[in-house]
């Protein structure tokens, strides 16, 4: 059976359904990108898992892509991020932004021990960054998986570092803006970076030390006139370019 995706069709891959949207053109200063819109199924789960990919107008057959993941804050959407992903692709990344939330969803707990009782959220979000990965690695067999890039904003990052921690060897990067919950891996891999907002503390044990961040290759930026709120496409253009830059430096080095 082909692997294509076709407007309004549905496709078997494993246990995994796909339909899609036809790809569209958004010219990015200095590239051309496309946006397609798939929903996956988990027939295991029997759950649905809205996907945004942006990928390349043209690809290069001398630079093999590289995947990255994106997982949205809690209370947004997988499209909130357009800024981030125009970075991530001018790197040499395909782009999967996750839809973790759906409207049948019960809400995330806010009383009791956090970590508890929003646990099974992050772990849904691992479940769902796995069978993303596999459709990826199916649909795109010469994507190299082995530099897998995950970035989650607040609740997002937290299920990113859920996956590094239980999958570390799935991962090859980490980015989070300001997840608070989850602590970060204490080892070299996955190589991770971290933006902290203006407003928010992380709970205790969830930022490596100074000393650990030495150890491990860990990178903190403090981003002193962005708060955890602004993390997204509704920031400034001056918020937006900080956060880029910190990024494609990560990136680079």
């Amino acid at each position: 059976m082909k692997s294509l995706l076709i407007l309004d069709s549905t496709l078997l891959l494993g246990n995994c359904v796909t339909t899609s949207r036809p790809a569209q053109p958004v010219t990015t200063a200095p590239f051309e990108m496309r946006l397609e819109q798939w929903t996956l199924f988990d027939s295991a789960r029997q759950r649905a898992i809205p996907v945004v990919l942006y990928r390349p107008a043209h690809s290069n057959a001398r630079s093999p892509l590289k995947p990255a993941i994106l997982s949205h804050g809690y209370g947004g959407h997988n499209t909130d991020y357009t800024f981030l992903a125009q970075t991530l692709l001018a790197h040499g990344y395909l782009v999967a932004s996750i839809q973790h939330e759906l409207p049948t969803d019960a809400p995330m707990p806010t009383t009791g021990n956090v970590r508890e009782v929003r646990r099974p959220f992050w772990e849904r979000g691992v479940q769902n960054i796995l069978f993303v990965r596999q459709a990826l690695q199916r649909k795109y067999p010469r994507v190299d998986f082995s530099e897998l890039l995950l970035v989650g904003h607040s609740n997002g990052g937290d299920t990113a570092m859920l996956f590094a921690a239980e999958h570390p060897a799935l991962v090859a990067r980490v980015v989070s803006l300001d997840n608070r919950r989850v602590p970060f891996p204490r080892a070299a891999r996955p190589r991770v970076l971290t933006l902290r907002s203006s407003d928010q503390v992380a709970d205790p044990g969830v930022l490596p030390t100074p000393a650990e961040q030495a150890r491990f290759g860990t990178t903190l930026v403090p981003l002193k006139n962005t708060i955890h709120n602004d993390m997204w496409d509704g920031a400034t253009a001056a918020q937006k370019a900080e956060m880029n830059a910190a990024v494609s430096h990560f990136l680079e080095n």
